[in-house]
């Protein structure tokens, strides 16, 4: 049975074969992340961050075995909650209610997210677009593109966007105040931003005919509304860092400035790249739609 499920892929097996490796592979993981924990004695933050990287390492070589890079994906949404549940074993953070309130956040953005990955992802043919194409364009380095540029780099982003969750439950002293409250109510919405705009685009999806753009709900409000709710949720957790731990606000912030730069000059640049060369009318809709920031006021968007 062993040796059925971990021969090398054949073209278009089962997803549900496909979901199995996945399951096993990040079982794998972060078995392999949870040892390192148990015998290193650093600071809790430098032990979590080589659990994640070694975990990371599993992935990329499973990633490997596979030829498909998308095996990745949902380690972004996964290792989050896993990381505060394992930081609240190690200190004792200024509010409880604080905790309880970014874990509920967390818990809601990465079950979202994963269950949107594990049902829409086709299976081990498909894999993400942006990956061949940065192997391609790193010519005979693409395979350290693939460890550094795909695996390791995103890795690294969202540790540092963890970093105010490091804060209020090891490193923070502030109680809960008024600053979590407008973070609870930025995150909550973020989450929910993104969640409503990626119901909205696989709706468009299902009936659109080659050329089509989505420009109805909240697509005619930005380009880009699920990046703009992904964004959201690293500024709200940068805010719940700050409430906690104000006089580290350097490094509290440093994940959410990467998310906003990572997104505004990398995956947004391809995406609308790639739109352009699908869809060349797609640029009088760059012209007359906000890429990030919503226009509020639908006067303009009908003409």
């Amino acid at each position: 049975m062993i040796q059925a499920i971990w021969r090398r892929p054949e073209p278009n097996i089962p997803k549900s074969e496909a979901l199995v490796r996945v399951t096993v592979v990040y079982v794998v993981a972060l078995f392999a992340g949870g040892v390192v924990l148990a015998v290193s004695d650093a600071d809790p933050l430098w032990r979590a961050l080589l659990a994640d990287l070694v975990a990371t390492v599993v992935v990329f070589a499973a990633s490997r075995w596979h030829r498909n890079s998308s095996f990745y994906d949902p380690f972004w949404s996964v290792v989050p909650p896993l990381l505060m549940l394992w930081w609240m074993t190690q200190g004792v953070g200024p509010s409880q209610l604080r905790e309880f309130i970014v874990l509920a956040l967390l818990l809601y953005w990465a079950t979202r997210l994963t269950c949107h990955w594990a049902y829409y992802w086709p299976g081990l043919h498909h894999e993400d677009w942006r990956y061949p194409m940065l192997r391609t364009r790193a010519g005979r380095y693409g395979l350290l593109m693939d460890f550094l540029g795909v695996h390791m780099f995103p890795t690294l982003q969202v540790f540092m966007g963890m970093l105010p969750v490091y804060a209020m439950t090891v490193a923070g002293d502030r109680a809960f105040n008024i600053v979590d409250v407008l973070a609870t109510v930025i995150t909550f919405a973020a989450i929910t931003l993104q969640m409503v705009s990626d119901f909205q685009l696989h709706a468009f999806a299902d009936k659109a005919q080659p050329g089509d753009t989505l420009e109805t709900g909240l697509w005619a409000r930005c380009r880009h509304p699920n990046y703009l709710g992904e964004i959201g949720l690293w500024v709200g957790l940068a805010l719940f860092g700050l409430a906690a731990h104000p006089s580290g606000a350097l490094w509290v912030c440093l994940g959410a400035v990467a998310m906003v730069l990572m997104f505004r000059f990398a995956s947004i640049p391809m995406m609308e790249e790639r739109s352009l060369q699908r869809r060349p009318e797609y640029a009088e809709v760059m012209a007359r739609i906000p890429m990030l920031l919503p226009r509020l006021s639908k006067t303009r968007l009908d003409h």
